[in-house]
């Protein structure tokens, strides 16, 4: 019956279960407010006009001027990596066409989002604006690279595309105690990382997936 077996491919509702549920849950993602929050973001309005069965397919997806939705197995997977909490602040690398941004408002914290091509960020406010989150995600047309230095320090940062390191700006931008996530690699192959920076300002890392992500666009 395929991926979507009985279930109405005309209800985005039921999409959303379906994929939380083969997708997410099936491939070991676990924390409850990051699976609720997938199931509450409509995925289809962030996926740049595609039809229901595309948009909740498990895929990335063209989103225009070079850039990806992420497949939502690694938008699940990074969101729970970062361990989210309501309340928090996170800084977001890379808003793209919205939808990590929506997900991380979902789980209940602030967001501020850069975004370096302006076209892009401008169809994700109304995105956002539409779905209901615009209220909690802060957004900016800048270098990723560069963060949001005036809003520092983040309890959270998440980086959605692809660099051969971290950018050093957001490192310093990460509060002690806090969490990064990000794919770190060459341009056609990236792992995605999690670093922890101590109280004592030490850091240390994990990695977690092999993924593929687009390059961050940046002046540096």
């Amino acid at each position: 019956m395929g991926f979507f077996g009985r279930s109405d491919p005309s209800d985005p509702e039921e999409l959303r279960r379906r994929m939380v549920e083969t997708q997410i849950e099936r491939r070991g993602v676990a924390d409850p407010t990051v699976l609720e929050a997938l199931r509450e973001v409509p995925r289809h309005l962030f996926a740049g006009g595609r039809s229901l069965r595309e948009a909740y397919a498990d895929r990335a997806l063209p989103i225009g001027r070079g850039q990806t939705i992420s497949q939502p197995y690694i938008v699940a997977l990074m969101t729970e990596a970062l361990e989210p909490e309501p309340g928090l602040d996170v800084l977001e690398i890379g808003t793209g066409s919205g939808y990590q941004a929506a997900v991380l408002a979902a789980c209940g914290m602030r967001v501020w989002s850069v975004e370096r091509i302006g076209e892009l960020q401008e169809e994700a406010r109304r995105r956002l604006q539409e779905a209901g989150y615009a209220d909690r995600v802060m957004l900016r047309t800048g270098d990723g690279a560069e963060g949001w230095p005036e809003e520092a320090p983040f309890d959270r940062v998440i980086v959605t595309a692809a660099a051969g390191e971290v950018p050093p700006a957001l490192r310093e931008q990460l509060a002690p105690g806090g969490v990064l996530v990000a794919p770190v690699g060459g341009r056609s192959f990236q792992k995605i990382v999690r670093l922890r920076k101590g109280e004592d300002g030490r850091w240390t890392r994990e990695e977690l997936e092999s993924a593929r992500f687009v390059p961050l666009v940046t002046d540096q």
